[in-house]
């Protein structure tokens, strides 16, 4: 605005001495380093209300930022596969994938690396989940999935670790096929929240849904006992988890990876906005992790087809 003043009173001359002036205070690596300017770009796949994600990562985006001295931003995306391409096309640096979409993801992209996960997630669960007016009960061992055959049965995306993944798995293990289910196949509702909410109207008798989802849901009051409740719990597994791109320290400085990992391995109770962000992730903490942890869930999609 003052430049356009300046021309407008045709002083250009003065313009001149005013832009070699400033070149003169700002000294040369302060200039380099607005032209190489890096944006860390952070994202996750879309497995819940859009609204508390957004809220989620803009406030890990600032806590990231101000712990790393760079310019963080979440970057949305509109399902689970566009997840994975945004990270193999590079045009996303940090994901927070699913068991499944993460081993995709890496798989697509040599060098990228599982730095952290939840506490939970060492140990993670799904949960089958019933409407009260159908005949269903509760399951005791993995054999009596066989009950849900015949029935109209739904899981989240089909990409999800938790809401289809591993469900499938198990109920595969008890002998029963997506053939089996009322129709001829499952329902997809796209998140673990829409599952929950198709599942307590009544549009499916049954569905599965990531443990968590469902216990925020409940502590949220947006379950109603009276018409869903949970029928089984999964074995364990390893499922959600922080995957960067091998290419970080290159791009902002040596060590930022592992500065990075130490970031989230820090979030505590302590401080108010790390403690916000990690009660929005359901964690106590994050812990370190690896690829290796990921083998088990790698075979399983290769066995179902989701990985080739």
């Amino acid at each position: 605005m003052i430049f356009k003043y300046f021309y407008q009173k045709n002083i250009g001359s003065f313009l001149t001495k005013t832009v070699l002036c400033l070149l003169s205070i700002f000294n040369l690596s302060t200039i380099n380093s607005l032209k190489a300017e890096e944006i860390l770009r952070i994202g996750a796949i879309p497995d819940q209300n859009p609204e508390r994600i957004n809220r989620l990562y803009n406030v890990l985006a600032s806590e990231l930022s101000e712990q790393l001295d760079v310019k963080v931003i979440y970057v949305p995306v509109i399902n689970y596969p566009a997840a994975v391409i945004a990270f193999r096309t590079g045009n996303l640096d940090l994901v927070f994938f699913g068991g499944l979409t993460g081993v995709q993801a890496r798989l697509q992209t040599p060098g990228s690396k599982v730095l952290v996960q939840r506490d939970v997630d060492e140990k993670f669960h799904s949960v089958f989940i019933a409407n009260k007016k159908s005949s269903l009960q509760k399951i005791d061992t993995i054999n009596d999935l066989t009950s849900l055959k015949g029935k109209r049965f739904t899981f989240g995306s089909e990409s999800s670790t938790s809401g289809r993944l591993m469900p499938q798995y198990f109920l595969n293990k008890a002998g029963v096929q997506l053939k089996d289910f009322k129709g001829g196949s499952p329902g997809f509702s796209g998140s673990h929240d829409r599952t929950l909410m198709l599942v307590q109207s009544g549009s499916y008798e049954a569905g599965a849904l990531n443990e968590k989802v469902w216990e925020s849901n409940l502590e949220s009051g947006r379950v109603d006992p009276s018409k869903v409740f949970v029928i089984w719990e999964t074995p364990s597994y390893y499922d959600y988890h922080w995957l960067a791109q091998g290419n970080l320290d290159k791009r902002f400085r040596e060590g930022f990876t592992e500065d990075l990992t130490n970031v989230f391995l820090s979030f505590n109770q302590k401080s108010t906005r790390q403690k916000q962000i990690l009660e929005l992730f359901s964690a106590n903490k994050f812990i370190p992790s690896k690829n290796d942890n990921y083998n088990n869930i790698e075979k399983i999609g290769r066995e179902i087809g989701k990985i080739k």
